[in-house]
């Protein structure tokens, strides 16, 4: 066994999403799945209905008539966006500050995650006429594994934290003190969560330095998302820098007056993610 999948079982021993979350990835995998079954897994958990009540009833959607059954709720929303809201409601518990070290901070890594969601989501819609859901799921999920890290081996990650006041990135730190980073970790649980295909691959290799690929691609647009969050300061650790590969740079740069754009509009629609998935 890996000691990847070492961590993750272990993690799983202290706490695991709730059963809600697994089985909307379920449904959301499945072409068969019907509005019906998202609508008989939702009532198991009186939470999400509230939330999901109040969200398509909110100013944001601005009905002139209001939403009171789990049907049209799930209806006018979407499945993929409440499959997002369920697990962003779920990964918020799971991110709860605890006692730690300074350097690293679950609030910090929340906040990054949340950041670099909303970003990608941006990216995909803005720069790439894409739908931003599987974006914004993937920025979500990308840094989960430092926080099996942080609970199953908090000493011997403390210290690849620390190690990264050399310059050099987390991963290798990872790699040599945890013999696993949280790239592997997150896709493996992206796989045990039945995530779509390309967003386990943009867990898996959001810190590879790829030389070729379409900037299109989800593991690209999660890249540029990291690194414009970080020039903004939404890092998950104190110091830590985001390099990209030179062909995204160089989309990048041709694209430089739509970035600008997208930078300066990322405050407000953050915002507005406050109101969609709680902030």
């Amino acid at each position: 066994m890996s000691n990847a999948k070492l961590l993750i079982r272990k993690f799983t021993d202290i706490q695991t999403l709730p059963h809600v979350v697994t089985h909307l990835s379920r449904l959301i995998a499945d072409e068969d799945s019907t509005m019906k079954d998202f609508e008989d897994v939702i009532k198991m958990d009186p939470i999400l209905v509230v939330r999901l009540l109040r969200l398509v009833n909110s100013p944001l959607y601005g009905l002139t008539r209001q939403v009171d059954s789990i049907g049209r709720a799930v209806a006018f929303l979407g499945m993929k966006n409440l499959h997002n809201l369920a697990i962003t409601d779920a990964l918020k518990n799971i991110f709860q500050e605890q006692d730690e070290a300074k350097i690293f901070s679950r609030k910090k890594l929340w906040l990054h995650c949340a950041a670099v969601s909303i970003c990608a989501k941006m990216i995909s819609e803005r720069i790439f006429g894409k739908n931003g859901d599987d974006a914004y799921l993937a920025g979500i999920l990308h840094d989960f594994g430092l926080i099996i890290e942080s609970q199953v081996e908090p000493e011997k990650f403390l210290t690849a934290c620390e190690a990264c006041i050399d310059g050099n990135p987390l991963i290798q730190h990872e790699q040599e003190i945890l013999t696993t980073n949280h790239c592997e970790i997150g896709y493996i649980l992206a796989q045990d969560w039945d995530m779509p295909e390309s967003i386990q691959k943009a867990i898996r290799d959001h810190h590879l330095d790829t030389s070729m690929g379409d900037p299109a691609d989800l593991t690209a647009i999660l890249q540029i998302a990291e690194y414009i969050t970080g020039q903004l300061g939404y890092t998950s650790l104190l110091g830590i820098k985001t390099t990209l590969p030179a062909h995204i740079v160089t989309h990048m740069q041709k694209n430089m007056d739509e970035f600008k754009v997208l930078i300066d509009d990322l405050p407000e629609e953050m915002s507005r993610a406050q109101d969609l998935y709680g902030g």
